[in-house]
């Protein structure tokens, strides 16, 4: 049981040392801070009122933490070779896009070609034809209808059978 109880009080003697590895100063509005951290930049050494490892002096961390990032930093070289593979993606995935939307005109426009053509060939053919009307009525189209869906599908031919 001794033994424990020593362990107990080593162990407590121990976390209190890493306690006592705190920081402490002056803000700009004259508070007490305490931090494990560092202070920020922009607190003057003045201010630095206790550190780890004893009295208060410039700060090592600052300094060691400018050569840790311009050596992490990385080198400019003019040209950003994953930005520009993204940018090349891109313009790869609008082309393909617009060729799609291309091909679908194109299909949509055959046929239509089509069916203007078949139903030319139903009007010229002389048969008679036969249209619903706006009141569900059926009725027979005579020569003037029929000459004006003739001009209609022609129009549609020479706009889509190109």
């Amino acid at each position: 049981m001794q033994i424990h109880k020593a362990l107990v009080v080593a162990f407590g003697c121990v976390l209190s040392l890493a306690a006592s590895a705190q920081w402490q100063w002056l803000d700009n509005s004259g508070n007490k801070v305490f931090s494990d951290r560092a202070p920020p930049p922009d607190i003057p050494s003045k201010n630095i009122l206790r550190q780890p490892g004893g009295s208060p002096k410039a700060k090592p961390v600052a300094a060691a933490e400018a050569p840790a990032s311009a050596a992490s930093a990385p080198k400019i070289s003019g040209t950003d070779k994953a930005l520009e593979e993204k940018k090349k993606q891109a313009e790869d995935a609008e082309a393909a896009k617009r060729k799609a939307e291309t091909d679908k005109i194109a299909a949509i426009k055959a046929e239509n070609c089509q069916r203007a053509k078949q139903s030319k060939a139903n009007y010229d053919s002389g048969m008679r034809i036969a249209r619903v009307n706006e009141k569900g009525e059926r009725e027979i189209l005579d020569d003037a209808a029929r000459a004006a869906e003739t001009k209609r599908l022609q129009d549609v031919m020479a706009s889509d059978c190109q």
